[in-house]
């Protein structure tokens, strides 16, 4: 069971660094590269407590859907998804906000499982721990530069500070 753990200091509230993850269009854009769409469930603006999202995208050379749902939420702190369906055996991801003066320092967590057994811990020895960790790291510098630039006000349309 992996986990993977990443932090990235942001230069804005936290509240905008919340929202800014779990806007289904930012996410549309930071995955751009995988061909990523929602396509069931939220398929845009702002997905909130209990609410799912079904993700079409190409990783690793295969079209796959993947359901996930949102079962903590606690804004602007922290909100969790987890795997409904999908490739993985199961994942959870837990996105935290820290505020720091004028900054605020995001936390993720992805804690998955495999399928396939060995041949899936095989599988994450040799390269799907480090693509899934390039995956994140991508979409965390894509919320860090939609936050400190102001365009997540084009993705924002409330106050959010």
């Amino acid at each position: 069971m992996p986990i993977i753990t990443l932090e990235t200091v942001i230069q804005a509230p936290a509240e905008i660094c919340f929202d800014l993850a779990r806007s289904i269009d930012l996410h549309t854009i930071s995955t751009r590269h995988t061909g990523e769409r929602a396509v069931a469930g939220v398929v845009s603006g702002l997905i909130e407590q209990n609410q799912t999202v079904t993700w079409r995208a190409k990783h690793v050379g295969v079209w796959q859907h993947l359901t996930s749902k949102i079962t903590a939420y606690d804004r602007p702190s922290y909100f969790v998804d987890e795997m409904v369906q999908g490739a993985f055996k199961r994942f959870r991801h837990e996105h935290h906000f820290k505020q720091a003066d004028t900054s605020t320092l995001m936390i993720d967590k992805f804690d998955y499982t495999s399928p396939f057994g060995i041949l899936g811990k095989a599988a994450d020895s040799l390269f799907l721990k480090s693509y899934m960790t390039r995956l994140l790291s991508e979409r965390n510098q894509v919320i860090q530069e939609y936050a400190e630039s102001g365009k997540w006000q084009a993705f924002l349309l409330t106050d959010c500070t």
